[in-house]
């Protein structure tokens, strides 16, 4: 990471000098993060892709007063209100835009080499979750996403959130137990090799 954040720096210094190559090399170093955070919040593919193009144009405008985050948290901030502003706009609930192209839990999640079974089993898995995590405010998803998902450190959460780090834990439990009661209560929803029966303690 300090490595990453100190080519970072580089690139972002030649962005403010108005260095289009150094600001695309940002883009594409972050573009898939941003992305899949924005996914996960509005449902929608062409959505989400409106909203990333529309984060990163801001955030190169915007890249000479980014002051005291790194670049992913900083753009991720970025990012997040954007989606707000997307969701208020529709004013819909985010998961009334799904399409049939959607990206669920189990596609994003790193697997390494795995057979065929157990892609289609983790793809379904992934499927029912994200059911779960439609269910959840968008605070409580957004954090789960950057956190859970996505693998950002609480720091960089609370800098995305533009939160407190207590309350970025306090979202993550509060999305965790609503996601587990969510699970209990369609346990249906899952694949049946992730159900409990009757055997079972």
């Amino acid at each position: 990471m300090a490595e990453q954040n100190s080519q970072d720096e580089i690139l972002i210094t030649r962005s403010r000098q108005g260095d289009l190559d150094a600001f695309n090399q940002l883009v594409l170093n972050y573009q898939d993060l941003v992305f899949s955070v924005i996914l996960r919040m509005v449902r929608n593919h062409a959505t989400a892709e409106d909203i990333t193009q529309e984060a990163f144009i801001s955030a190169f405008r915007n890249i000479g007063r980014m002051r005291g985050v790194n670049f992913r948290a900083w753009v991720l901030r970025i990012a997040r209100n954007a989606t707000y502003d997307a969701i208020r706009r529709t004013n819909r609930r985010p998961e009334d835009s799904i399409d049939e192209q959607i990206v669920t839990l189990g596609e994003t999640l790193p697997s390494g080499e795995e057979l065929p079974e157990d892609y289609a089993l983790r793809q379904d898995l992934g499927r029912s979750i994200d059911q779960g995590l439609a269910e959840l405010q968008a605070d409580q998803r957004m954090a789960i996403v950057m956190v859970d998902v996505e693998g950002l450190s609480y720091d960089e959460a609370a800098d995305a959130m533009e939160v407190s780090i207590g309350t970025v834990k306090s979202r993550l439990n509060r999305g965790r137990r609503r996601l587990r009661e969510w699970i209990v209560a369609n346990v249906e929803q899952l694949p049946p090799q992730f159900r409990l029966s009757d055997e079972d303690p």
